[in-house]
């Protein structure tokens, strides 16, 4: 067998299993349409700790090293007590924008 024919039969392979992957999901789907109660509470836990995952090194760690005193980290601290306050997501970026601008301008 010469290479091109392993790489072909390697991408081919590569694209089947990736398919099969994909329908199979289709073929169980309606019996994890309704996951217990334990499974939803951790479901809804995602998408808090991937945002938190994302948003916090940006807000602690700027420039790659530890900084509780720079502009942003205040503002994040400030606009996620008013996101808890207010549970407005327009509220909360108006004021952690305007928190950053005005703190960077200082």
């Amino acid at each position: 067998m010469t290479e091109t024919v392993r790489l072909w039969l390697t991408i081919v392979l590569a694209g089947l299993g990736t398919v099969l992957a994909r329908v199979s999901f289709l073929g169980v789907a309606h019996r994890i349409a309704d996951p217990p109660v334990g499974v939803q509470r951790v479901l809804r836990m995602i998408p808090p700790a991937a945002l938190a995952a994302l948003v916090l090194p940006a807000l602690v760690r700027p420039e790659g090293d530890l900084d509780l005193t720079q502009p942003r980290f205040l503002a994040g601290v400030v606009a996620t007590a008013v996101a808890f306050r207010t549970k407005n997501v327009l509220v909360t970026l108006v004021v952690g924008m305007a928190l950053v601008v005005a703190l960077q301008e200082l």
